[in-house]
């Protein structure tokens, strides 16, 4: 899934309480993130200009000492909005900066004058968790985190002053979560063994929780998760005569598509418990049994030869540290004709060292112990590490957006469905925040999707997939 180390986004925050009601015992860390929305909210009695200029009103007189400090040094680093605008409502009064004629002007009310001191103190972790708290709300949230990510200067402001001690305090909490093979089965565990009930909501029937790719701008998102499984089948060439490796399982939509529309034969790995057992069961149920093989295995502890290796979105968890082990085990495990299809998100390579420094929203509250590589970092590693070479690169960072929009839609329908498995008010902000933030990544281009073919020495070309 989206997921992870998107600091070219608004990072997570500081403060949340623990979302999930009957897991939280069972599993170690923040869970997802997400968020009702907010209510809605009527347009502001008072008509302002569209051209007022961004100005700095009286501090209301509501909030203590430490509160109407951090509020003006936030709004100092929040004056110049270049493209669009923020209206800011409290008790106090209303603030609008940038401009109401320029591009979007979502509609901020602070509840809560908290969210002032955890924006100062830890930056856009801090914006996060005062969110996930319930101690401020927008009427249009994508359209807010859109606005950030136009205005960079600005965002990349947050981070300074003050929220530069919060930050290292979250590097700290990041370098506590590494990706051993214990590691990386308790940071798994932290998302994916949420409940399968939870992502059976708002997935498609394939459980494909990864970008789907939509043909046309008519076609439905669970037409677009099987249009993604046949893209990769036919980059990988698949026949009744190959032997598929694929290094995250999910819940076996891709193994049960590529076995049962290619006649391929597929061994597939997780290290979550939760989608081992609904993956065995799925498969088993479709009568492919005999054809797929579902392990609970982490992928460095894999054997044996394969003609074909795909992965779906899970280099993203392993963390960059291990991205040459990753290459060189997949290297040894191909045949040398062998081909491997790797579908990951992309951070732009300028921002690449930032967010390897750097702990965001993603890595706080969902993905723990991830890191989204850059195209280049993936290139030196697989140079580095394997003799794998690169024969095609596809990007579909605009098919994730999509994707995305569809899932919070279809999240946000079924809140009452999701309250009864037992998720509270927290996790639900958690999830429509990360959902919203990951959208507006894609979007603004902060973030890419890339279909990576690569080939072993031996493997020679055919006339290529569109």
């Amino acid at each position: 899934m989206p997921h992870e180390n998107i600091t070219v986004s608004m990072r997570g925050g500081f403060g949340g309480r623990s979302p999930l009601k009957q897991e939280q015992a069972a599993l170690p860390g923040r869970k997802s993130t997400a968020g009702c929305g907010s209510a809605a909210l009527r347009p502001m009695s008072e008509a302002l200009s569209p051209s007022v200029p961004t100005t700095l009103s009286a501090t209301p007189h509501t909030i203590g000492l430490a509160a109407r400090l951090a509020r003006r040094a936030v709004l100092v680093r929040l004056r110049g909005l270049a493209h669009g605008g923020i209206e800011i409502r409290e008790p106090g009064g209303v603030e609008l900066l940038g401009r109401r004629d320029d591009g979007p002007c979502p509609v901020v009310t602070i509840s809560d004058p908290a969210t002032w001191t955890a924006v100062a103190t830890a930056g856009t972790v801090g914006a996060g968790g005062a969110w996930i708290e319930g101690q401020w709300t927008c009427d249009d949230l994508p359209a807010l985190i859109h606005v950030f990510l136009r205005n960079r200067a600005q965002l990349d402001g947050l981070e300074g002053g003050w929220a530069r001690l919060g930050g290292a305090a979250l590097r700290l909490w990041h370098l506590l979560r590494p990706n051993t093979r214990a590691g990386s089965r308790r940071n798994i565990a932290a998302h994916y063994d949420l409940g399968n009930e939870l992502f059976a909501l708002f997935l498609d029937p394939t459980l494909m929780y990864s970008s789907a790719f939509f043909a046309t701008s008519q076609t439905s998102l669970d037409a677009a998760a099987v249009a993604k499984c046949d893209r990769l089948c036919a980059l990988l060439e698949l026949s009744p005569s190959d032997h598929l490796l694929e290094i995250g399982t999910g819940w076996g939509g891709f193994a049960i598509h590529a076995a049962r529309t290619t006649g391929c034969r597929v061994t597939t790995t997780t290290i979550s418990q939760r989608q081992h057992d609904l993956a065995s069961a799925r498969v088993r149920a479709a009568g492919l049994a005999d054809r797929v093989q579902v392990l609970l295995s982490d992928y460095r502890d894999l054997h044996g030869s394969y003609d074909k290796l795909v992965s779906i979105e899970m280099i993203e968890a392993i963390g960059h540290r291990a991205y040459p082990t990753f290459f060189a085990t997949c290297g040894g495990l191909l045949k040398a004709h062998g081909l491997m299809a790797v579908q990951t998100i992309t951070i732009a390579e300028r921002q690449y060292a930032i967010a390897r420094r750097s702990v965001d929203f993603i890595q706080r509250h969902v993905f723990p112990g991830s890191c989204i590589p850059s195209l280049s970092a993936l290139g030196t590693a697989m140079a580095q590490s394997s003799d794998l070479e690169v024969v095609r690169v596809d990007d579909i960072g605009a098919h994730y957006a999509r994707t995305l929009d569809a899932w919070r839609g279809r999240f946000l329908a079924r809140l009452g469905e999701v309250r009864a498995l037992g998720y509270d008010e927290g996790f639900i902000r958690l999830w429509d925040y990360y959902l919203a933030y990951c959208s507006a990544g894609f979007a603004q281009r902060a973030l890419g999707c890339a279909q990576i073919l690569y080939a072993k020495p031996g493997w020679r070309a055919r006339p290529s997939v569109t």
